[in-house]
């Protein structure tokens, strides 16, 4: 599994960027407890099945948070939103929910078994794998979508990467670090906490702390020095 400090990474480097006028600490707390929020849903593993990379890990409840956000801050004449926290609240929860789909559920969809992407409303984990490139000899090639047409019926069959339901697909954590049944069975249990299990996951935790530095440091770039 992706780490929750790869996670924290990527979020530092997003809200660098995204987070203008309103960088300080209290605004990278918000954001990086959004972004490691969906872990929670490893504990409810031992009571429902799949529950990690389901509950927390899908685009459906994100979706309806910028709905409401959109709606209470948009339509509504009287935002409650902008009421408690003003127009910079208003701007960090826009980001920390942008950081929430890129830097974990979007992440973590790229990995393993991916996510459940439409839970509750459709339980099916898809994986973002595959290739996308050009060749002189095939042209276009990707492989993220696999189309086949059956010759007999003429019926044609989408695959985006689906990998299964919360009934047959489990994502190793250190809650349940196998599945269910053999875990039962093992008379030594590995927990594992990970922190980086690729080269490029560690080079993503010093960039984010880096940019982290980078910006302390800066200067105000509107600033006017007299000479």
């Amino acid at each position: 599994m992706v780490s929750s400090i790869v996670h924290a990474g990527f979020a530092l480097v997003l809200a660098a960027g995204l987070l203008r006028g309103s960088y300080d600490r209290r605004a990278l707390a918000v954001v990086l407890a959004v972004v490691l929020l969906p872990e929670v849903d490893s504990l409810l593993g031992p009571i429902m099945s799949g529950a990690h990379r389901t509950v927390g890990h899908n685009f459906v409840f994100p979706a309806m948070a910028a709905l409401l956000i959109s709606y209470d801050t948009r339509i509504r004449e009287r935002s409650l939103l902008r009421e408690r926290v003003a127009d910079r609240g208003v701007r960090i929860a826009w980001v920390a929910l942008f950081v929430h789909v890129f830097a974990h559920v979007a992440l973590d969809w790229a990995h393993l078994e991916g996510v459940n992407v439409l839970w509750p409303l459709h339980d099916a984990f898809f994986s973002l794998d595959g290739e996308l490139l050009w060749s002189s000899a095939d042209g276009l090639v990707q492989t993220f979508v696999d189309i086949e047409l059956d010759p007999e019926t003429g019926d044609r069959r989408v695959d985006a990467g689906s990998t299964g339901t919360t009934q047959s697909v489990h994502v190793n954590n250190p809650i349940e670090p196998d599945d269910p049944e053999t875990l039962a069975e093992a008379e030594t249990i590995d927990r594992r906490f990970p922190v980086a299990g690729r080269g490029w996951r560690l080079y993503l935790v010093g960039l984010g702390l880096f940019t982290v530095l980078a910006r302390r440091l800066q200067g105000d770039p509107t600033a006017v020095r007299e000479d």
